[in-house]
């Protein structure tokens, strides 16, 4: 389960908006905003690429990715 408010909040701290997350994974926006809220399971593979994309540290993955 990932921490929605921290991904959100790190989303809008960066100026991008889940589209264009969605964007940057290959996937379509209703199923990235699904992923993180948690309605649909996010792949490792995801959660690593969209950490890259957010500038997340390798030490602060668990506290967004593994709620």
């Amino acid at each position: 389960m990932v921490d929605s408010n921290k991904i959100k909040g790190r989303i809008v701290e960066l100026g991008l908006n889940q589209s264009d997350v969605a964007r940057y994974l290959g996937l379509a926006t209703t199923t990235t905003c699904q992923k993180i809220n948690n309605v649909r399971s996010m792949k490792v593979e995801e959660a690593a690429k969209m950490a890259t994309l957010l500038k997340i540290p390798d030490e602060d993955f668990s506290t967004y990715f593994f709620k």
